[in-house]
């Protein structure tokens, strides 16, 4: 009956430890200040807001954006590809993220794995997207992104 107990008791030990309420908090505020991030990503697009849009990524020539162009380099680059992409309303249409996970790579790193849904008068277009937040001077941005 005592190697039970014993186990019993390192069993519970564990599973408390593994339980961290503080951790817990805070991924899920990180979670919303992601989520906070592609909402206002959302809302620009919507107006066709390009510029505001690309809010949510770092501006930095290390941006990575991988698309089915290739790879881009940079926040510009990327900005100016989106005004080629989709010059006009009718071509951006509206904009909806479905997220599928948001699931941390270390302290100040998270993917989101995700699907995009355009709906617009030339078309609609749909894919999904694998993209890399970092948080950088105390706001979250994407550093890299990877539509199809």
């Amino acid at each position: 009956m005592k190697p039970f107990f014993v186990f019993l008791c390192i069993f519970y030990a564990s599973i408390s430890l593994g339980q961290n309420p503080d951790n817990n908090n805070k991924q899920a505020t990180i979670k919303a200040n992601i989520l906070s991030v592609m909402k206002a990503q959302e809302k620009a697009w919507n107006n066709h807001n390009l510029e505001g849009f690309m809010q949510g990524y770092w501006k930095s020539d290390s941006l990575k954006f991988y698309g089915s162009q290739g790879i881009t380099y940079g926040w510009e680059n990327t900005l100016n590809n989106y005004k080629k992409g989709y010059p006009t309303k009718a071509e951006s249409g509206t904009l909806k993220f479905v997220i599928n996970t948001i699931t941390p790579i270390e302290d100040n790193s998270y993917y989101v794995m995700g699907e995009y849904h355009l709906t617009r008068p030339v078309g609609n277009a749909n894919g999904v997207f694998l993209i890399i937040f970092k948080k950088i001077n105390g706001k979250w941005k994407i550093v890299a992104d990877m539509s199809c």
